[in-house]
């Protein structure tokens, strides 16, 4: 899709075929760059990242036919989309209390998997977010988009409405406070 394995001229007519509403260009768009999203909105917090993602999509669908670019534009507008909604998820939370679930706390029901596979890989989403906790929102927002994102620095200064240098500053210093945090803990790096 929107990534380093395609080039322009097949991103334009990727695009070209979703904006007049090709089924098969919109579900290529959406299985590319969905779980992407999804990861970054977890990674954020969001108590509803599948719904999240949905909103994402549906908007950029609506609003495919005023995109014009390049695929890494593309892929940039895209995030710009999931984190304005991811903001104003935060806005909505905040102006609600949360009631908090009664019963079981996550009935996830896996119809089938390895269990060990399940666990290493919840409790290695949990460390994540644990450590992306410690930074503060403006340096989680950077390095997500960087890492989860994939985008460039200038991505990610347009996609957050910061300058360049500012989202460099941003990068460099959650960089070095989760290296900090992963000496303190005595990871090896």
């Amino acid at each position: 899709m929107a990534d380093a394995r395609m080039n322009d001229a097949e991103f334009d007519e990727l695009l070209s075929a979703a904006q007049v509403g090709a089924g098969w260009a919109l579900e290529s768009i959406y299985r590319d760059l969905a779980p992407a999203v999804a990861g970054y909105l977890r990674a954020q917090g969001s108590e509803q990242p599948e719904d999240l993602v949905s909103e994402v999509f549906l908007r950029v669908f609506r609003d495919l036919g005023s995109f014009s670019g390049t695929g890494p534009r593309f892929r940039s507008w895209v995030f710009s989309i999931a984190h304005a909604r991811l903001v104003d998820e935060r806005r909505r939370r905040a102006r609600r209390p949360a009631i908090a679930p009664v019963g079981l706390e996550h009935a996830e029901a896996r119809a089938a998997g390895d269990v060990e596979d399940d666990v290493m890989a919840r409790l290695a989403a949990e460390r994540v977010r644990a450590l992306c906790s410690r930074l503060s929102p403006d340096q989680r927002d950077v390095l997500l988009l960087r890492l989860v994102g994939d985008l460039t620095v200038e991505q990610v200064a347009a996609a957050l409405g910061k300058s360049i240098g500012a989202t460099k500053a941003l990068q460099r210093r959650g960089l070095a406070a989760l290296h900090r945090q992963l000496v303190r803990e005595g990871v090896p790096l």
